[in-house]
């Protein structure tokens, strides 16, 4: 039998279209939705065309996402449900009353939707569903419903400075922790900008959007670690999905010198500090967590080998254009050049299929059909494709 790589992709994304989501609305929020909607302008290029019918077409998807040989999916969301101001992943946090009433309708109609639109493939997708912070006994019941309802995960947002909401190291959460590692829910935290300031209407507020959304998204990694969160909760998973990986060997070796400074009392003026690790930063990263590692480069791949493939998840981030469809296995030969089958068989699929509970046998049957060929991968590539958009392709 032809040896093929069994292919899931730790970063994809979907969601309904408004009229979907309105069936599966709380009937009393209808009226509100009707007027929300009629306001409502489309702020995405990839929901604006024909392909914005790959976040909510079932046999569309499956179909290319298999052409591209992808037979398994981790989805977090992509279109905007009812009455968020843009989509979930870069969306601030209600900051009234009213609006975290509103949203929070419109992330349960979500859910609602996805816990159908992952039974439509099942084994082969696993869902993250969407939670609100603003009131967390409210959040820890999203979470049970979730699991109820065959939702895999929760997708964590960040939290903002100064928003009045609790930050991520505070204690408050620990019931929420708690109820994650009870009902077997992996946490996921994705890069995009949930916890960003607010950088005003500038002429500059773009480019601090972009060069400071890394750093948002990265702390809340360091938030759960120096908190101790991975000391109450050792069966905790959290996974960091399209953040990169170059600041992460960086930043465990500064965290590791702060824990040791701590724990000997050398902390210069500031003077001691709120919390004693059992452990280093670095042995919670290599026990709790790992990275969804969204189109690598080359560059990038030589972290993941650095760090440990182990901890590292690969991502394709359809439908989005800086995904690597439909040139994902030329984005591999690229970026894995000269990696074994003993490396890039964990790193491609095996990992997720275990992290997120993934049904093996269903996503190997597929790959038996759709997978690339071991020696596919493994031939370099010589040419990048001229109408490849993806980052994989672009940087070193």
């Amino acid at each position: 039998m032809t040896q093929r790589y069994t292919i899931i992709s730790s970063d994809c994304h979907a969601g309904a279209n408004h009229a979907t989501y309105r069936e599966y609305l709380d009937p009393a929020f209808h009226q509100r939705f009707d007027d929300w909607r009629g306001r409502y302008k489309n702020p995405f290029r990839d929901l604006q065309d024909d392909t914005r019918s790959r976040n909510w077409d079932n046999e569309r998807r499956t179909r290319e996402l298999a052409d591209d040989g992808i037979v398994g999916e981790v989805v977090f969301p992509n279109t905007v449900p009812p009455f968020f101001p843009t989509g979930v992943v870069i969306a601030p946090a209600p900051t009234t009353h009213d609006d975290y009433v509103l949203r929070l309708a419109g992330i349960r109609a979500h859910n609602r939707w996805l816990s159908d639109f992952v039974a439509a493939l099942p084994g082969r997708r696993v869902g993250l569903g969407q939670l609100l912070l603003n009131d967390i006994d409210e959040a820890i019941a999203d979470v049970r419903w979730m699991a109820d309802h065959g939702i895999g995960g929760v997708l964590l947002p960040g939290v903002a400075p100064n928003t009045g909401i609790e930050p991520l190291y505070s204690p408050a959460y620990d019931p929420l922790w708690a109820t994650c590692v009870d009902l077997s829910m992996t946490v996921t935290h994705h890069g995009g900008g949930s916890g960003m300031p607010d950088f005003g209407a500038y002429p500059a507020s773009t480019v601090m959007y972009m060069l400071e959304a890394p750093f948002f998204a990265n702390r809340v990694f360091w938030h759960l670690t120096m908190s101790g969160v991975f000391d109450r909760f050792p069966d905790l998973v959290f996974i960091m999905t399209e953040q990169g990986a170059g600041w992460l060997p960086e930043t465990l070796q500064r965290m590791d010198s702060m824990h040791e400074a701590l724990a000997a009392g050398k902390f210069g003026e500031l003077g001691p500090s709120g919390t004693a690790l059992r452990s280093r930063p670095s042995e919670y990263f290599a026990r709790n967590c790992y990275i969804g590692a969204s189109f690598p480069s080359p560059a990038e791949a030589s972290v993941i080998r650095r760090v440990g493939v182990d901890r590292f998840m690969w991502g394709s981030d359809y439908p989005h254009r800086e995904g690597t469809y439909p040139y994902t296995v030329e984005s591999l030969r690229r970026s894995f050049d000269g990696w074994s089958v003993d490396e890039l068989r964990p790193l491609l699929g095996a990992t997720a299929a275990s992290v997120y509970g993934f049904d093996q046998a269903a996503c190997d049957a597929a790959a038996q059909v759709a997978g690339p060929t071991v020696d596919e991968v493994a031939a370099p590539l010589l040419e990048i494709p001229a109408d490849a958009h993806s980052p994989a392709f672009t940087r070193a």
